[in-house]
């Protein structure tokens, strides 16, 4: 018999009311919507409300993934979630989506994973394997951030880029000689780099003197920006590379090009390495800007629920993150 294969059956997404256009920015920092626009091809993006958590944006995405997989919350007997953003230190995140959704019932594990914007793929590619090893059925795998709380508001470098928001995707296994449904995952880690882009603070170097833990942020993330360009484009494309290659397949066989959603030039550069042409790039950094985590996943459903992917169609996602962090997953539709 076959080995089980994980086949997406329903995704979801969710972004906050509020939109952050660039001009409204401009009147925040020192900066200019043409040149926002010009060299990150970002229009607006979505900041979470006051008191709305990474949770509640995830819940919402777990939840429409659900209703488009037709599958009840109690089924699942496995919840991912990759944030960089969690609610709380612990519990996971995860374990308070199982709540809000009304997955708790089923005592199925909850765990969250931590990649930054590679975050959904690794969460993805470890959720495929515990439905090819059988210990899984269905499982919902989110991608959440609330990316503008560790930002800084004075650093023009930064802010202009990100955003909030949440995607999620139901996986099922699927036995026989089915052949739509991942095809393979390829994840890479070097932490060689972690200066070039981290955030500066965090738990285990404890409080600094006259922390007020109401008001005062842990850190704030640091990017050096031109030398993440330069590697991003180079792992986003091997890694892209690396999935086609080990399924006997080429470029000319990819249907859409689901990059993370870092910036329009990144997206362009990583496509023209590939050689894939923009037409078959899934773009929607300019409405959405960068939400790490969320990108791939918010991406991939609005390209699902406009009609663009359908059966039978190959999809290629690919990201990069802190750590520095890249993967790719093949997907069959």
């Amino acid at each position: 018999m076959n080995a089980p294969r994980a086949r997406i059956i329903g995704t979801g997404s969710y972004l906050p009311e509020k939109r952050m256009t660039n001009d409204a920015l401009a009147k925040l920092v020192d900066t200019t919507s043409e040149w926002i626009s010009s060299r990150t091809g970002i229009l607006e993006r979505r900041i979470a409300a006051e008191g709305e958590m990474t949770s509640d944006l995830a819940a919402h995405a777990g939840q429409r993934a659900l209703e488009a997989a037709g599958c009840d919350p109690k089924d699942l007997d496995l919840i991912i979630c990759a944030t960089s953003t969690p609610d709380l230190v612990f519990p996971a995140t995860a374990a308070i989506v199982q709540r809000k959704i009304g997955a708790q019932s089923t005592k199925a594990p909850v765990f969250d994973i931590q990649a930054v914007c590679t975050g959904f793929v690794y969460a993805l590619s470890i959720a495929d394997q515990f439905i090819r090893s059988g210990m899984s059925q269905k499982v919902l795998v989110i991608g959440a951030e609330t990316f503008t709380r560790i930002l800084d508001w004075n650093d023009r470098t930064t802010c202009i880029l990100f955003g909030d928001g949440a995607g999620a995707v139901v996986l099922e296994a699927v036995e026989g000689g089915d052949d739509r449904g991942i095809l393979s995952t390829h994840m890479h880690a070097d932490g060689s780099y972690v200066e070039l882009l981290h955030v500066t603070g965090g738990i285990s170097q404890g409080r600094p003197s006259g922390f007020d833990v109401k008001h005062d942020a842990l850190g704030f993330v640091d990017m050096h920006g031109n030398e993440v360009f330069k590697q991003a484009v180079k792992a986003m494309g091997a890694v892209a590379e690396e999935a086609l290659a080990a399924n006997g397949l080429t470029v000319d066989d990819v249907d859409w090009f689901i990059p993370h959603q870092a910036n329009k030039r990144i997206l362009q550069a990583t496509a023209k390495r590939v050689n894939i042409p923009e037409s078959k790039v899934v773009m929607t950094v300019d409405h959405h800007g960068n939400t790490s985590a969320a990108s791939v996943p918010l991406a991939l459903d609005e390209a699902v629920r406009d009609g663009r992917i359908r059966p039978g169609h190959l999809v290629l996602l690919d990201a990069f993150g802190g750590g520095f962090t890249w993967a790719s997953a093949l997907i069959r539709w």
